[in-house]
């Protein structure tokens, strides 16, 4: 399995945001050498500055083996996705600040669309076009791509 460099994420990203008045995209992770922990890059922020971090209820309940959890509860909001099978009670009972948010669940993961891309399935509908179309020109999680790869085991499973 394989996800894609930085720069390559850096770029989707910004392709996915653009026009959506309110968001902006943010290099902080990615130019900041060394492992990138979500409380260093919380801690980035001047301290009257309002967070939300947005999560899948799925992350949400691994939350508490996160590096330093406690201090990102209590220095941002954290946003709950409905996502597969957990439920908001297993959200609540494991990250009660967490507000679940009411909307329909998201049932697709980054891991599960690169699956698609890579096999050939059908995924247009799942990203936005101009994701889609550069996901598409690079080649990216296919093996048409001969850049920097990074790779991971086929089972691995994203961790926050």
């Amino acid at each position: 399995m394989y996800v894609s460099p930085a720069r390559h994420r850096l770029e989707m990203t910004r392709l996915a945001i653009r026009g959506i008045s309110g968001l902006a995209l943010d290099r902080r992770e990615i130019d900041r050498p060394g492992p990138t922990y979500t409380i260093d890059t919380l801690a980035t922020f001047d301290s009257d500055e309002e967070l939300f971090l947005i999560v899948g209820a799925d992350v949400a309940t691994g939350m508490p083996t996160w590096h330093r959890s406690r201090e990102v509860v209590a220095r941002a909001t954290i946003l709950v996705v409905p996502r597969g099978a957990v439920s908001q009670a297993d959200v609540t009972r494991v990250l009660p600040e967490g507000v679940y948010l009411e909307m329909d669940p998201v049932d697709i993961s980054a891991i599960e669309i690169r699956r698609m891309v890579r096999t050939g399935e059908p995924y247009r509908h799942l990203v936005n076009p101009e994701v889609f179309d550069y996901i598409e020109r690079i080649g990216l999680y296919t093996d048409r791509y001969e850049d920097d790869r990074v790779g991971f085991p086929t089972d691995f499973e994203e961790q926050p």
